[in-house]
């Protein structure tokens, strides 16, 4: 990995479980840095914390040494995974990035007529951050009754399953099934 190349990071899309041997091969895309054959990788959210060794790459029916960021891909891991591995978690080089339930974040609402709406202390949003859907919990400041169509505010946001975060990083939210903003990870919280 050179100096300015971050770690390994992959969205899971898909999983599948192949017959031979407990292989599973967990498909998406990277989104940064390299992978290569049997590089640890971790699997991080919905409660998982499992580690493995990667023991292929398929690259459209291909297999490859190695990956790079932007390609669609498959990485074949042993079965060690394959009950905790699911759509909407990472593979990430392992301790790169955590799982967590609480972050504060500024969002933005979408007007009115596109899905915006007053959002209150105590609303349930869903929350697609990377691969991931959750449902969250708002906590607005004590100074903010109300959270309106077309403004930008700060709030705290409690999610129902710990997925993969990091600050700076961005997000959008639905509520009563439309989008409804997007927002920007400002601090993860314990």
């Amino acid at each position: 990995m050179s100096a300015v190349e971050k770690p390994f990071l992959m969205l899971v899309e898909d999983v599948f479980h192949l017959s031979r041997g407990g292989i599973v091969m967990a498909t998406g895309r990277i989104e940064r840095g390299r992978v290569r054959t049997g590089d640890g990788v971790e699997l991080i959210g919905f409660g998982s914390d499992a580690l493995a060794h990667v023991t292929d790459i398929d690259v459209g029916g291909l297999r490859v040494d190695e990956a790079g960021s932007g390609m669609n891909i498959g990485l074949l891991l042993p079965g060690a995974v394959a009950g905790a591995a699911e759509r909407g978690q990472v593979l990430a080089a392992p301790g790169s990035i955590g799982a967590h339930t609480a972050f504060t974040a500024d969002i933005t609402m979408l007007p009115k007529e596109h899905g915006g709406g007053d959002v209150l202390t105590g609303e349930g949003l869903h929350v697609h951050v990377l691969a991931a859907a959750v449902r969250g919990v708002v906590t607005l400041p004590r100074e903010t009754d109300a959270l309106r169509p077309l403004h930008v505010g700060a709030v705290t946001i409690t999610l129902e399953r710990p997925v993969a975060l990091e600050e700076g990083q961005s997000f959008a939210v639905r509520r009563h099934g439309r989008a409804a903003g997007s927002g920007t990870v400002t601090r993860l919280l314990p």
